[in-house]
This record gives C-alpha cells, structure tokens and sequence, in this order.
C-alpha cells in the first residue's frame, strides 16, 4: 500500500474565491505518483532508466472543492494493467471528503514507441492491481 501523499493548499493554487484551480489536481497526481511508484520499489530514477513510462491519457472527475487552508490526501492504486499500460487512480481528499479523482494512464516506451513492460515491473504492477 502506498503512503499517502499529503500537502496544505497554497494560496498560489487558488482563484479569487479561494477554490483550487483545477490544474493543480493533476500536479498533486503526479506528486502522489512518485511515492505510489516507489511503494512498489520502482523508484522513478531506476524505472525510468529502464523503461520510460509517459502519461497517455488523465481523467478528472469532481466532486466538491478543495480551498486555501485545506489539507488535500492524495491515495493512489492500480486499476488497470495492459501489456504497455497501467491506469492509476488518485483520490483526493480533504480529511474524509473526496474532492476528486484523477486517473493517469501511464505507457512503457523505449525510444518514443510503446513497449510491453519488463517482467519484474509487470510482476509489481499486477501484485498492485490485486491488492487495489
């Protein structure tokens, strides 16, 4: 399991009204991901080495709205393993209140092309699909 990510909401992330502009949803994903992909002892510097995973699809969904002086927890899991692919889910909460849900679809490619993930990473990937 993933440690959660976790960060206060700066004033920079906010409109006039104080509500998070929705970008940084996927900033707070991407931050989240690094600590999903280590949990599964992929650093991102060693897995990036061997195999270049890029984000080919994201999907946002709200519910309701993170603000200035929030804490949002960002949890992460597997929810999806193709030969090339795996989609990650991120919700973000404040305290027990989701206020969204990113999924990020990541690709293996080596050279630009796509490319079936290495044995041991897909082997962790789908040991985090089954705990998901």
């Amino acid at each position: 399991m993933a440690v959660p990510w976790s960060s206060p909401v700066r004033f920079v992330e906010c409109d006039q009204q104080g509500v998070v502009f929705n970008a940084h949803y996927l900033v707070w994903a991407d931050e989240a991901s690094t600590l999903w992909w280590a949990s599964l002892g992929l650093p991102w510097d060693e897995l990036s080495a061997r195999v270049e995973p890029v984000v080919k699809a994201s999907t946002l969904e709200w519910s309701s709205s993170a603000r200035w002086g929030d804490t949002v927890t960002v949890d992460a899991a597997a929810e999806r393993l193709g030969r090339t692919s795996v989609t990650v889910r991120f919700t973000v909460r404040v305290g027990e209140r989701v206020c969204c849900v990113v999924r990020n679809t990541y690709v293996g490619t080596a050279g630009g092309t796509s490319t079936p993930w290495p044995d041991d990473v897909r082997e962790r990937l789908q040991a985090a699909l089954s705990a998901g």
